[in-house]
């Protein structure tokens, strides 16, 4: 892709697959049909077959001269649509999913998950689906994440909010007590060789996420989405960035747009406005090379 910079291959850490799996599970939970959400959401409802999809973010991906992204299935159960998706194109995809440790199971489940070599990332929601990331039964999850090497454990914090969930006015029963990133403090130092992702600069507590970082060199942040959680702090874009830099320093921040839908596709403001910032900030070609893609690129190679 053409950039400030020049010529550099860009990796998008943070991209929703919305699947016809997770639009059948909305409609399921609304007790409505797949077609009744076309008209509420305005949006491209997916084919049936996940390949198809797969075809279509790798054309929107060409289109913006993006090389590969992490593709993250947002619903419990939805994991086999992302499978198929990296399956159909490794080079351009790493395979996430949302996980609910909760579940019964949940240490089968992962094993069975991380075995195939397809999935690399597990997408924990604390606030979602409401326990402490020190939970006791996750113990054995992060044992079984750190024997695969190249996977990661990606871990919402700060605020949540789903905005197809509103779209389709479905309630959002989270509790905000587990959303401090401090509470990955104990289990960053715990499981040493296996690396933690913290999406949107924590959401809303940058300052704990900061601290986290600075505490836990196996804690990254991606830079996902609007960031509209700088509103509670008092912050502009540009000063998180700088922020982010002096305490993370550049090897661990991951650039993302949080794309999901369609007719909108890939996310390019995000991307335009981000790298505006780091210009300004006077970040060189190899700083943000490395924010761009090459972070992640690192990160998830299975050494």
């Amino acid at each position: 892709m053409q950039t400030n910079w020049g010529d550099m291959r860009i990796s998008d850490a943070h991209v929703h697959f919305f699947s016809h799996g997770f639009f059948s599970a909305l409609a399921a939970q609304r007790k409505s049909s797949f077609e009744s959400l076309r008209p509420i959401l305005d949006w491209e409802l997916p084919p049936a077959d996940p390949d198809e999809l797969a075809d279509r973010w790798v054309g929107e991906l060409d289109r913006f001269g993006v090389s590969r992204a992490a593709l993250i299935a947002s619903i419990p159960g939805d994991e086999p649509s992302v499978a198929a998706a990296v399956t159909r194109h490794p080079d351009r995809f790493y395979g996430f999913f949302m996980f609910n440790p909760t579940m019964a199971s949940s240490e089968t489940f992962v094993a069975s998950a991380l075995s195939s070599g397809v999935m690399q990332g597990i997408c924990l929601f604390p606030v979602m689906h409401r326990y402490s990331v020190q939970d006791p039964r996750l113990m054995p999850l992060y044992d079984i994440a750190a024997a695969h090497p190249g996977t990661v454990i990606f871990v919402h914090c700060g605020v949540l909010s789903v905005g197809v969930r509103k779209k389709l006015d479905l309630p959002s029963h989270f509790d905000m007590r587990f959303s401090n990133p401090i509470e990955l403090h104990s289990v960053a130092l715990q499981f040493p060789k296996l690396n933690f992702i913290v999406p949107h600069f924590g959401a809303g507590y940058f300052r704990e996420a900061l601290m986290l970082c600075d505490l836990c060199p196996n804690v990254y942040l991606d830079t996902s989405s609007t960031n509209n959680w700088t509103r509670y702090e008092g912050l502009d874009l540009k000063t998180v960035f700088r922020r982010a830099r002096e305490v993370c320093g550049a090897g661990r921040l991951l650039f993302g747009t949080d794309s999901s839908f369609f007719p909108r596709g890939w996310n390019a403001p995000v991307f335009e406005l981000q790298s505006a910032i780091l210009a300004e900030l006077g970040v060189g070609a190899a700083e943000a090379s490395r924010i761009f893609g090459s972070n992640l690129e690192g990160l998830l190679a299975r050494h």
